[in-house]
């Protein structure tokens, strides 16, 4: 079907543009910014002062970090994103939205996901992905809501009173079907009970497949939406036409395609096949010229406006937000070389690198759309832009005090992980780079809080804006029907062709995205050869499933990696380099991305049982001078023994060899564990009932990296 304007049309037809969903969006926005930022800034002091983590389950690191992701990444920036799309896509469409019954459930539905998800995360119901934290029941709402989101787009962009799709559309719809398709390859997980679930993946295969989804929910949640929301917002900000149309066709489709092969650049030196790693560092360096391309198209728009930038506060976090842009990925694609990673990997370095992106380029770039938006939906003038000016500069400032010490303190890591003595022994045990990081992190506390008194200084401008002006939740506007038939006049670009067909831009948008996932992902499940199997390796006891799962559910995974990297100095610091045939049985993996504590990979067997005990008890007794919080929880609840068999059958469901009928009689065995363990802490006058979660997850902790032990005394025999 070809639309064109009706040259017959006498007038134009009168609609309305609905600003009400917009407005609620807007607001969604900015209450769950300042939540998230909260959260962060919690969670950054508690790195400093354990003590804030208040010797509570719902308020320790664990849950907190979590929480503080989840609500800037979905509820700060989910919110905006829609917030942006439902203002500029029925402008650039010439069109109310399809459906304001689907508009308000889109937005209650995504609040109740947030809550959901808040709710859920603090009191411990996680798979342990990260940014796929939240458990099955949520990840079916999710899809759901988001099915209506693009319904509610595509009915919009049909019903379209304009020709062609412009730039913006191409990135919002490449989102939508990429997200789809990103959430649920990466959701498929077995049910144990109403909030608890496990990866249908395991081990070497899960840490693919989530960092596939992990670097392409940065990409295709935090970036392309953010895109197509610069190309409408900064021309109308700044009054100038895009600066290259022919650019931004580039940026679209290259940036799309290579995107998607990137994710294996997170598993470096891990046990990830190393063509798989090779092939996620050559298109990680090809992504720096497409996203190049988009940052400059957006910076050159504004020549000849420059003047403007000096005095406009919207225009200013703009330009900054785009120059954030091309910062992080420009930095993405060098942290893929493998000599760049092996020093960035782990450290605080990473935590850098996605805050320029997360606060300068998703944040300032929101902060400057709602300064845009809020004084046309009310009809007035922004109240104070001295105030904003201020909230620019602070928000900068902010900004700077927050990544500059985390770049150091990364550097700092890296090289006192790595250093040896003369006479060949590791110069720097690991709780002495965690003492030296005391003063960074509390730098980086310091820029949070900057930057959240930023957002509330904006908070209340925007408030006194709001309180002076007139709502207009119906816009009206009007356009030229368009009819079915479409005559070109002159010469057509090749591209306005699918401009025109915004179904076609759909299909071909999914396939271009999901050629990089098929090609990684089929060969590392088909072929036997990219995962060796260890004779050795055997299924968790039930015991120590137990205490897997408690392990997950307080978030250890976030402090700990769980892979030892072929290094010299890591082999000699945490054991033998982690094989892909160890994981087989893990699901989901614990691979982490964040050492503030040591690589537990080859913890089990190296202290007694009291030594885990009193270290789970008071961290600090144990290793003085450690910033981990305590556990006291665990030595009072009991273990859920109820859910046991349901987890032994869903293991077995997945393929996990327990013999046939075990789920029956795995309480049993749970049991007889426990009892030695508690028999070993009572050799050490250490008195706990074998009930208690404690020793479940004591019981795990002395099972991990055992294997591959086994697996060499087998071999020495």
């Amino acid at each position: 079907m070809i639309i064109g304007i009706d040259p017959s049309a006498t007038q134009n037809e009168k609609f309305y543009y609905d600003n009400k969903i917009v407005k609620w969006f807007a607001y969604a926005t900015i209450i769950w910014g300042v939540v998230g930022m909260l959260a962060g800034i919690l969670a950054a002091f508690q790195l400093v002062y354990p003590g804030l983590n208040f010797s509570s389950a719902p308020t320790s690191f664990g849950r907190v970090r979590p929480i503080h992701t989840n609500a800037v990444i979905f509820a700060f920036v989910g919110n905006g994103i829609f917030m942006g799309v439902y203002y500029s896509l029925q402008r650039l469409c010439k069109a109310r939205m399809f459906s304001d019954r689907l508009s308000k459930f889109h937005f209650w539905g995504w609040q109740s996901i947030i809550v959901l998800a808040a709710l859920t995360l603090l009191f411990g119901y996680t798979t342990g992905k990260e940014y796929a934290e939240l458990e099955w029941p949520i990840d079916i709402l999710i899809a759901l809501v988001w099915v209506a989101f693009g319904w509610n787009m595509f009915g919009t962009i049909l019903k379209r009173r304009e020709r062609h799709l412009y730039v913006a559309i191409w990135f919002y719809i490449a989102t939508f079907i990429t997200v789809a398709m990103l959430h649920i390859v990466n959701s498929v997980e077995i049910p144990v009970t109403l909030f608890k679930s496990y990866s249908w993946y395991a081990g070497v295969q899960d840490a693919l497949v989530q960092w596939w989804y992990g670097h392409n929910a940065v990409a295709f949640f935090l970036t392309t939406p953010y895109l197509g929301l610069m190309y409408y917002f900064m021309p109308k900000a700044a009054d100038r036409p895009v600066y290259s149309y022919r650019l931004s066709i580039i940026h679209f489709w290259a940036l799309i395609f290579i995107y998607i092969w990137a994710g294996p650049h997170h598993l470096l030196y891990t046990a990830l096949p190393d063509w798989a790693q090779s092939l996620g560092t050559v298109f990680s360096i090809m992504l720096l010229a497409p996203s190049w391309g988009g940052m400059l198209n957006g910076l050159l728009t504004l020549r000849g406006a420059w003047d403007k930038v000096r005095v406009d506060p919207v225009l200013k976090f703009m330009v900054v937000a785009v120059t954030a842009y091309g910062m992080a990925t420009f930095e993405g694609p060098m942290l893929s070389l493998k000599s760049v990673n092996a020093i960035s990997h782990f450290t605080d370095w990473t935590i850098a690198h996605v805050h320029v992106g997360a606060l300068g380029w998703n944040g300032f770039l929101t902060f400057g759309i709602l300064y845009y938006l809020i004084p046309r939906i009310f009809r007035t003038k922004l109240y104070s832009v001295q105030l904003a000016n201020r909230h620019f500069w602070i928000g900068t400032l902010g900004i700077v005090l927050y990544v500059v010490p985390m770049y150091w303190a990364g550097f700092m890591q890296s090289l006192a992980w790595k250093e040896f003595t003369p006479e060949g022994t590791l110069k720097y045990q690991f709780m002495d780079t965690v003492k030296q990081m005391a003063p960074f992190y509390a730098m980086r506390g310091v820029g949070g809080v900057l930057f959240l008194i930023g957002a509330l200084i904006m908070c209340y401008n925007l408030y006194k804006t709001i309180k002076t002006g007139n709502v207009l939740n119906e816009e009206a506007a009007e356009a030229p029907v368009l009819t079915r038939e479409y005559v070109p006049h002159g010469k057509q670009h090749w591209h306005s062709w699918i401009e025109r067909r915004p179904v076609h831009l759909l299909v071909w948008s999914l396939i271009v995205v999901a050629i990089g996932g098929i090609i990684e992902m089929i060969p590392t499940f088909m072929v036997s050869s990219n995962i060796p199997t260890i004779a050795s390796v055997r299924p968790y006891t039930p015991l120590e499933l137990q205490g897997r799962d408690i392990y997950v559910r307080e978030g250890c995974y976030l402090c700990h990696s769980q892979m030892v990297r072929p290094f010299r100095s890591e082999v000699v610091r945490y054991g033998e380099y982690s094989k892909a045939g160890e994981f087989v049985y893990d699901h989901p993996f614990q691979w982490g991305s964040k050492r503030t504590g040591p690589d537990l990979a080859r913890i089990g067997g190296k202290y007694p049982d009291s030594w885990h005990f009193n270290h789970m008890y008071e961290p600090s007794s144990i290793s003085p001078g450690s910033i981990m919080p305590n556990y006291p929880w665990l030595f009072a609840d009991e273990i859920d023994t109820a859910a046991t068999a349901a987890k032994i059958r869903a293991m077995i469901a997945m393929g996990v060899p327990y013999e046939k009928g075990y789920d029956q009689r795995a309480n049993a065995d749970l049991a007889k564990q426990a009892d030695g363990i508690v028999k070993n802490l009572a050799n050490d006058k250490i008195k706990i009932k074998s009930n208690k979660e404690i020793v479940a997850l004591i019981a795990y902790l002395q099972r991990v990296g055992t294997d591959i032990k086994l697996s060499e005394k087998t071999t020495s025999k």
